[in-house]
């Protein structure tokens, strides 16, 4: 059961560090500190839930509807690219304009209904959480349950941790250009993301 544990919060731990839609926006708004805590917490049990799916076995599920994973993977792919455009048109307008001191908090509902897209219109995460993490779990039996939940501990540890602790760049981002330049990273992560998905 331990060693099932271990390895569920190892795996996990592998998967997540990836840079990703995901984590990007989380480290955004970890620098910004806007509503990180809910943000957190959101991606965190947004992840044990589709592990625990996963683990139930979401392989089932795409058998009997086989049109799903193609239908997340375009509207995935059209989600990623519209937030990549938007961050470039935040970058676009310049230093000052993003500046987490002066800027205006975006409004929590917006927020979280951003990080609920990143996180359920990505195919890749159905990918980790779901199918690989799922079809992993099964080496395991009969301790499944255990796997599972190291997994979720090691989603949930990561994102507190990016979140959390992204606050240390503050001084980084005190400079208007740093602000810049992360909006163009995450621009082009979400574009690369996107394209990955389109191309199959």
């Amino acid at each position: 059961m331990l060693t099932a544990l271990i390895q569920g919060y190892l795996t996990s731990l592998s998967l997540i560090l990836a840079i990703g839609a995901q984590n990007a926006f989380v480290l955004r708004q970890g620098i910004r500190r806007e509503h990180v805590g809910a943000v957190v917490a959101v991606c965190a049990a947004s992840d044990a839930v589709l592990i625990a799916a996963g683990v139930a076995g979401f392989g089932t599920v795409t058998g009997w509807l086989p049109w799903l994973v193609p239908a997340m993977r375009w509207f995935g792919a059209a989600f990623l690219l519209w937030y990549g455009a938007l961050r470039f048109l935040a970058a676009r307008k310049g230093g000052e304009a993003l500046r987490p001191a002066d800027a205006t908090p975006a409004p929590l509902r917006e927020v979280l209904a951003t990080c609920l897209l990143l996180t359920w219109a990505n195919p890749h995460v159905y990918l980790d959480t779901m199918v690989l993490l799922g079809s992993l779990s099964t080496h395991y039996a009969p301790n499944q349950a255990p796997f599972g939940l190291g997994a979720a501990a090691a989603s949930f540890s990561f994102f507190a941790a990016l979140g959390f602790g992204a606050r240390l760049l503050a001084p980084l981002f005190a400079r208007p250009r740093a602000w810049v330049i992360l909006e163009i990273v995450v621009g082009l992560t979400m574009w690369i993301i996107a394209l990955t998905l389109l191309l199959g």
